[in-house]
């Protein structure tokens, strides 16, 4: 019996009962990684009040006086334990600190300086342009979240609470496995014409690659029950996931399903209520998994996106999704199937509001890879629905991440 999504989706992450191994990496080699721990501030930042502009530290009250002495001056990183008193002040620079007794900084442009006084032209409300202890952020304040895929501004915040090295997440192992006597792969000659190039198992380690996975890219393995046995015996032995393609249909030669099912496994999912890639197994071995997907290239992509993202994201302390967002259909759109279906479309903000249209995609089989070009999303549409009229509010999936 087909499982609907929102059920299979619960049964994958309800099965997933431990994280990944962590490690240390120098701050210079954590782009891109997913982070193991949480970012603690360990000091206010600033931890004194500090100028944001070059100008004159000052009692806002003595602007009144019109003119004030000037006592020192206090590049950025220098001390000299400054007093400012009645009538006098500092001249400061962007990132100094505010010299005690100060309340306030004055614009250079703000005043003129005849010898060793100042004019006050324009005054300041009192406060201005000081920087105030912890305006960044407090001591003991969490920064970064354990499970944030750590970008430019981490590096950059961690860099500035002096980390050296941080732990990240180890990259889950990920193997990818094509089968089928009817394809070919890299190099390989057509040997007759019924002969295909296989794309899914390239597609699936780039998006694998792109999740921030490690992947080991398996020999194509032709409709052979013993062989597929082997190899997916030997990848389980070096790899935290395992993920065939073909081979899980209804034919005489879909041998994938039939080893599978002569395993030692726990079934999570074992077909689905959806459009593409009903015939999709995930099974568990001990804290390894495989994911068998179908061999349509379009149907593998879908899939991959829809299970294994979300299962990657939640062993790596994220929460368990494939992102998505509301946008508004810019057409009307009849639906093809008793299932839940998931379309290719394009996704675009016009007038400040997100919208979608089928523009360029084609209608056929789920082989059309091509479908996925130019920044695709997934149009979402439930099983109870007949059609969608334009401008109705539709839910999305996300595939570029970067969007």
């Amino acid at each position: 019996m087909l499982e609907k999504y929102d059920k299979t989706l619960e049964a994958l992450e309800q099965s997933i009962d431990f994280m990944l191994g962590e490690e240390k990496l120098f701050l210079s080699e954590a782009l891109g990684r997913i982070l193991a721990e949480d970012i603690v501030a360990t000091f206010d930042n600033p931890e004194f009040e500090t100028a944001s502009m070059d100008g004159y530290a000052l009692r806002a009250e003595d602007q009144s006086l019109g003119t004030l002495t000037i006592i020192d001056n206090l590049p950025a990183g220098s001390y000299k334990g400054n007093l400012v008193t009645k009538g006098t002040c500092v001249k400061t620079f962007t990132g100094s600190l505010m010299s005690q007794g100060s309340d306030t900084l004055l614009p250079i442009e703000n005043v003129e300086v005849i010898d060793n006084t100042i004019k006050i032209i324009t005054p300041v409300k009192a406060g201005f342009s000081v920087r105030p202890v912890g305006e960044n952020y407090k001591k003991g304040e969490v920064l970064i979240k354990r499970g944030t895929k750590i970008g430019y501004a981490e590096i950059g915040v961690m860099a500035e609470l002096g980390w050296v090295q941080v732990s990240v997440f180890i990259k889950p192992r990920v193997a990818i496995l094509a089968t089928g006597s009817e394809i070919l792969d890299f190099g390989e000659e057509k040997e007759n014409i019924s002969q295909i190039r296989s794309s899914n198992h390239v597609t699936i380690e780039a998006i694998m690659r792109a999740q921030g996975a490690s992947t080991s890219r398996l020999e194509i393995v032709k409709d052979d029950k013993e062989k597929i046995q082997k190899v997916m015996r030997d990848a389980l032995t070096h790899s935290d996931v395992l993920i065939t393609t073909g081979g899980v249909s209804v034919g005489d030669f879909d041998f994938v399903k039939e080893v599978l099912g002569e395993m030692q496994i726990d079934f999570i999912v074992n077909s689905a209520f959806i459009k593409p890639g009903r015939h999709i197994k995930i099974v568990k071995i001990g804290k390894k998994y495989i994911f068998s997907l179908p061999g349509f290239p379009y149907s593998s992509s879908v899939v991959a996106f829809l299970y294994i993202v979300p299962f990657l994201r939640k062993i790596t302390a994220r929460a368990f999704y494939a992102p998505k967002m509301m946008a508004y259909l810019q057409e009307d759109y009849a639906k093809r199937s008793k299932y839940k279906e998931f379309t290719a479309c394009n996704i675009a903000f016009e007038e400040g509001r997100a919208v979608v249209d089928l523009k360029g995609k084609k209608i056929g089989s789920s082989a059309i890879l091509n479908n996925m070009l130019n920044h695709a999303a997934l149009l979402c549409i439930d099983e109870e629905t007949k059609e969608l009229k334009k401008g109705s509010l539709v839910e999305v999936v996300l595939l570029d991440q970067n969007f």
